[in-house]
């Protein structure tokens, strides 16, 4: 079931609603750079047969939103978007909400939960339990990008540029990055404010992980080359055993649920999902 949802600066969001009878909870999928809520139909499908309704939007700048591709107007904008997507699920479906970040989205969903935890933004919201999948807590700024970024920053920050990511590095199945090269909907921009708030995002989250709160289960890709893995090692190291669960998948690039070995994924999400009350 589709809907749109207006953002404070009136943007129209687009958003899929995968409900289930007797539901045990919701879950929100928050997608990655580029992409859009619809390659998410098979993880969708698994929560449902778990008993969770699956929730997901487009980003702004992506899919089927409204807004410029791979831009925001503000540095907090992708974080007062998610408020807006929380309070509209919330009074569609009671009981427990989970919030279920992939790349950019697990640092969307990282920062806004990380915000959390000493003086929260006018924009918070409480979420009962969180999942990063492959987070982009660390992008691999460096050296002359950074430099260059920093310029771009100053002169022209909502520039849409490549984002200079390689299709075959989301997934060692061929089928996989075939139908994101043919997919209409997928795009490669991103601007040096959108940058800049991957970064800020990156620290922000890592400067809290030692005083994290909410349940959390992290899993990652070790052979990532879109994001570095690094971000979630130091994520897991500095937070609380008792309250994050880390799961590393050796071999597997970045998009964990579209690997050949996407089975084990959802077993390990299964189990852990299984035990939120």
């Amino acid at each position: 079931m589709d809907n749109t949802l207006s953002t404070a600066d009136g943007l129209k969001l687009h958003l899929r609603d995968w409900p289930v009878a007797d539901a045990r909870g919701t879950v929100l999928i928050v997608h990655g750079l580029g992409e859009h809520i619809g390659r998410y139909e098979h993880v969708a499908a698994h929560l449902n047969g778990w008993g969770w309704n699956a929730v997901g939007y487009d980003h702004r700048g992506h899919g089927r939103s409204e807004g410029a591709r791979g831009r925001i107007q503000t540095s907090d904008a992708l974080l007062k978007d998610l408020a807006r997507v929380i309070d509209t699920v919330r009074q569609a479906h009671p009981g427990p909400l989970v919030l279920l970040g992939h790349s950019m989205g697990g640092m969307v969903a990282a920062r806004f939960v990380a915000e959390g935890i000493a003086s929260p933004a006018p924009w918070h919201r409480p979420v009962d339990a969180l999942v990063l999948s492959s987070p982009a807590l660390d992008i691999g700024v460096r050296g002359v990008m950074k430099a260059l970024l920093g310029v771009l920053g100053r002169l022209a920050p909502n520039l849409g540029v490549s984002n200079g990511l390689k299709p075959e590095w989301i997934s060692r199945d061929p089928r996989v990055v075939a139908a994101y090269v043919a997919d209409p909907l997928v795009h490669d921009r991103i601007s040096p404010r959108l940058v800049n708030f991957f970064t800020d995002s990156g620290v922000v989250t890592g400067e809290r992980a030692a005083l994290w709160r909410v349940p959390t289960l992290l899993i990652f890709a070790g052979s990532d080359r879109c994001v570095v893995p690094a971000g979630s090692r130091g994520f897991a190291a500095s937070a609380p055993k008792a309250v994050v669960t880390t799961r590393e998948f050796g071999p597997l690039f970045h998009e964990i649920f579209n690997e050949p070995e996407q089975a084990e994924v959802f077993e390990v999400l299964g189990a852990w999902m299984h035990g939120i009350r």
